[in-house]
């Protein structure tokens, strides 16, 4: 995989074409400047440079497998937000008593819904939204106390389990703290899912009840319904559904609301509720597959405790001014663990889409306003996908400005890095130059962090610069509750991960069938293993799986054996170079990092998405690219060829036009011959969670794409 390219800011740097004379003069201001503000900045502030450079992890022995830990946690590793809150109901309980009439959950209320038709036909349903409705602590704390008795009035048992398929909304908060509180298990499944995985599911954790949304319940759960015998009742969380007569006898569709109020008229009983145990499950969370069918992961309520723990330390000033957007699936770790270390600070959380996130996102109705305009978040969680989108977009606007306009944002850009890489602020250009592109997400974001996938060094390095604030990368796994590194926010290096958390441990493990040693020098390298309070109970009823994936030590600490391949750095970061399963052996015997090819791809401005592939029966590797339509059909009419956007894509010489701009990037970027795709083929249709092809983290699903382009595969390779 090998995601991280030099930090060096030559390396990353944009091209301008400004006039010699006229780039001298502004050079000259430059120089005036960087002197007038140099002086202030070396005595006001202490360089970023040198806390940079500090130790962050060290090895707790002189053993080459030896265990890294951070600093902070040498002695021993934390696992607990606060004294005596070892469950999250008492979490939850610590923070409505602190937090009691602060704002804590806002929904956006829709003023207007309206069609809109496409110049191709097309109709886009858009929405005009109006400001955020809040819920205080408190009001959380009441509604999830009357839901969760409101379920055990419908037959939910303390310790049986209770699924959740619903859009990321504060509903869905408030059905987990009910759950939480009342010790039923949450099954928690995206709302992406297939049918069959679905189905899978819902059987193989024998739920009875179901939380959903009723949009989900029309388009996705009443076609299946009749293959899930053991459900007795549907709870949709935004009002009433219309009946349907196919609906097998004996489900029950109700509200939210109903639910809740059958809670309260049953607490005038005062029936008392079992409370969970830390060893409890508190979480079944099924992955999203990219290996297969969905595992459900067993996550105690000790497990998230040490997760969040870990990951607010690494957030400095975390509190109530807070305000965090809510956007990724809350069935995902990276968002769930996001949104639980806010609601235990103090911190407000905005819900909001993908659809709706920003003023030109696909459902906001033009000239009216997003949600980060309107939220204006201070903490943002995002997948590289997204990030890389949001990269495209805006290089794009650059392209299109003027020359002088053009050239006067890259030198600022290549200013900014400049500064950045010696541990200076920018005060001028951020104001100037790059406020516009900082407003996109509202003009306020402190933080950005990134998970679920390797961010591009080149990405990441651009969101540093145009949104002038910190992009924090994290690396963790569902299995390890989310937990594992976060960058510092005060380091600007890139492609890294940074040093462990102070919840978990991180050793290195050889793998000698891809060359990887903890003894390598000079950086130790080999399969990276988490352990500590985090690492979750393994997989829900399959015990095999569990046995080859986590292990106990003869001290009885947990380990999850991860399957990536890192590397430390000498002060102590981590950095992702390989995946195990990504590696293939071709026929001639030289092996493949499928993703580490991917990586030096991606970024390219005509690739929109590209999925490498190799077999051992075959001496090279091909590829499947999603293009990028505008630049695609700018390279075509450069070159001459005309039609609709399926027939460019079809093309063989389109293919071939394209593979050269890929040949030239991956010779750049440094591939080895043999890593360079031979053969592509191009996709004229997106790779999206709906088409099953990527998970909801956006990261690809090489068994399903592999299904998906068959014919392509033995035609690129030869019919055998």
């Amino acid at each position: 995989m090998n995601n991280h390219a030099s930090s060096k800011p030559s390396t990353m740097k944009l091209k301008q074409t400004m006039n010699p004379i006229l780039l001298y003069f502004i050079n000259f201001i430059i120089y005036l400047y960087t002197i007038l503000t140099y002086i202030p900045f070396y005595f006001l502030s202490e360089s970023r440079q040198e806390k940079s450079n500090q130790i962050k992890a060290k090895p707790v022995s002189s053993k080459p497998d030896s265990a890294f830990r951070s600093i902070h946690s040498l002695d021993s590793l934390a696992s607990l937000l606060y004294p005596g809150c070892d469950t999250l109901d008492k979490v939850f309980m610590y923070a409505k008593n602190k937090f009691k009439d602060k704002r804590l959950l806002g929904t956006r209320e829709i003023l207007n819904e309206e069609d809109e038709i496409q110049p191709n036909g097309k109709i886009f349903k858009k929405v005009i939204l109006g400001h955020y409705n809040w819920l205080s602590y408190e009001d959380v704390f009441i509604r999830a106390l009357d839901f969760g008795n409101g379920l055990q009035m419908l037959g939910q048992k303390p310790k049986t389990n209770i699924a959740i398929f619903c859009e990321t909304r504060a509903e869905w908060m408030i059905a987990a703290q009910a759950c939480f509180m009342y010790n039923f298990q949450l099954v928690t499944l995206y709302a992406t899912l297939g049918g069959p995985a679905i189905v899978h599911g819902l059987n193989e954790t024998e739920v009875t009840n179901i939380i959903t949304s009723k949009e989900l319940l029309q388009t996705k759960l009443k076609d299946i319904v009749s293959l899930v015998p053991r459900l007795r009742h549907i709870i949709t969380v935004d009002g009433k559904p219309p009946t349907w007569s196919e609906f097998p006898k004996g489900v029950i569709v109700h509200t939210m609301t109903a639910v809740q109020a059958l809670g309260v008229k049953a607490s005038v009983e005062n029936k008392a509720h079992s409370k969970p145990l830390p060893s409890d499950i508190a979480v079944i969370m099924y992955t999203s597959g990219s290996t297969g069918i969905p595992k459900g992961v067993m996550i105690s309520h000790s497990n998230i405790i040490a997760a969040i723990t870990g990951m607010a330390r690494r957030i400095p000033s975390l509190g109530e001014e807070d305000v965090y957007i809510g956007y990724l699936p809350l069935a995902h770790v990276l968002e769930l663990s996001a949104e639980l270390v806010c609601l235990s600070h103090g911190c407000r959380i905005g819900y909001s889409s993908p659809q709706t996130l920003a003023d030109q996102s696909s459902k906001i109705k033009k000239g009216s306003k997003g949600d980060t305009s309107m939220l204006k978040p201070t903490l943002m969680a995002a997948v590289p996908e997204i990030m890389d989108r949001i990269y495209k977009n805006v290089m794009t606007k650059v392209n299109e400005m003027s020359s002088f306009q053009r050239n006067l944002f890259i030198l600022a850009y290549n200013y900014k890095m400049e500064q950045i890489s010696k541990g200076c602020t920018t005060p001028l250009c951020d104001r100037f130059v790059f406020r516009n592109v900082r407003r996109l997400l509202g003009g306020n974001i402190r933080l950005l962090l990134c998970g679920g996938a390797p961010l591009s060094a080149t990405t990441q390095r651009f969101m540093n610069i145009c949104f002038c604030c910190p992009v924090g990368q994290g690396y963790g796994l569902t299995e390890s509750t989310g937990a594992g590194t976060i960058t510092e926010v005060w380091d600007y290096n890139t492609g890294r991960v940074g040093a462990p958390l102070v919840c978990c441990e991180i050793k290195l493990k050889n793998w000698e069938e891809g060359g990887y040693f903890n003894t390598d020098k000079p950086h130790p390298r080999g399969e990276i293993l988490i352990g500590g309070q985090n690492v979750t109970m393994g997989y829900y009823k399959n015990e095999a799986k569990t046995n080859t994936d986590f292990f106990e030590d003869e001290n009885g600490q947990r380990w999850l054996c991860t399957g990536d391949i890192g590397e430390f750095d000498p002060d102590g970061c981590l950095k992702i170079i390989d995946r195990k399963k990504d590696l293939v052996k071709l026929q001639a015997g030289e092996y493949v990092s499928l993703g580490k090819v991917e990586a030096a791809l991606k970024n390219l401005p005509l690739i929109d998405n590209i999925c490498a592939y190799a077999n051992s029966y075959h001496s090279y590797v091909i590829g499947f690219v999603v293009p990028n339509q505008k630049e695609l059909t700018e390279l075509a009419r450069m070159k001459g060829f005309k039609g609709t956007w399926e027939e460019l894509c079809n093309s063989s010489e389109m293919e071939n036009e394209v593979l050269k701009v890929l040949s030239e990037a991956a010779i750049s970027a440094c591939l080895e011959k043999f890593e360079i795709p031979l053969k592509i083929r191009l996709s004229p249709d997106p790779w999206t969670p709906e088409t099953g092809l990527v998970t909801d983290a956006f990261k690809l699903k090489r068994k399903e794409l592999k299904t998906h382009y068959q014919a392509d595969i033995e035609r690129m390779y030869g019919r055998k």
